[in-house]
């Protein structure tokens, strides 16, 4: 089982089929907040999609190395998701996705989480790019790899739509030549001692 703790409060950990009540009811205490950013919201319907369906393709993703989703775990309690999606072991990239509800929001917790899954990526996983694509007017989302120093590459026009709206999309890259020279190095945290 992929688990690391973070830090003494914080940790991510692999999401796997008897998550599948936790991360319904998580969605669906939030639907209001994540469907504001999240196209698959409304989806999301009962815990026996994730169980039967949705988590055996994040966990047959996860075995074939390419990609994976994580719980973010606060003080114990899940509070949000990170995920790696596609890697592209041809070009060495992927790109990483998130979001954060209630008890996690607001105190920091994704900027670590983020720099340490990034961390992850070029350490561990050896790759050469990793992507964040935010909506342009998801200002909490964007901040994460700005903090981070992830260069912005650009604004792809209406590239999201959103319940019949389009939107456009932020997005954010940093390569492995870069990041022992921004912000994160200064983030990093040792996951390899877990």
């Amino acid at each position: 089982m992929f688990m690391h703790h973070i830090t003494n409060q914080l940790s991510v950990k692999l999401i796997e089929r008897q998550d599948a009540d936790a991360l319904y009811a998580l969605i669906d205490a939030n639907r209001d907040h994540l469907r504001q950013w999240l196209g698959w919201v409304d989806g999301a319907t009962g815990p026996d999609v994730y169980r039967n369906e949705i988590i055996p393709a994040w966990l047959t993703d996860y075995a074939n190395g390419n990609g994976f989703a994580c719980g973010i775990y606060f003080e114990g309690e899940l509070v949000g998701t990170i995920a790696l999606h596609e890697i592209n072991q041809t070009l060495r990239q992927t790109s990483i996705g998130y979001y954060l509800t209630g008890n996690g929001r607001g105190k920091g917790l994704m900027t670590t989480v983020v720099a340490f899954i990034t961390d992850y990526c070029f350490a561990t996983l050896q790759l050469n790019r990793v992507v964040i694509e935010c909506a342009i007017d998801n200002t909490r989302s964007r901040k994460i790899p700005e903090r981070l120093g992830f260069q912005q590459e650009g604004i792809l026009r209406d590239a999201e739509k959103l319940y019949g709206v389009y939107h456009d999309v932020a997005v954010y890259a940093m390569l492995a030549q870069d990041w022992s020279t921004t912000l994160l190095s200064d983030q990093r945290v040792s996951y390899r001692s877990n």
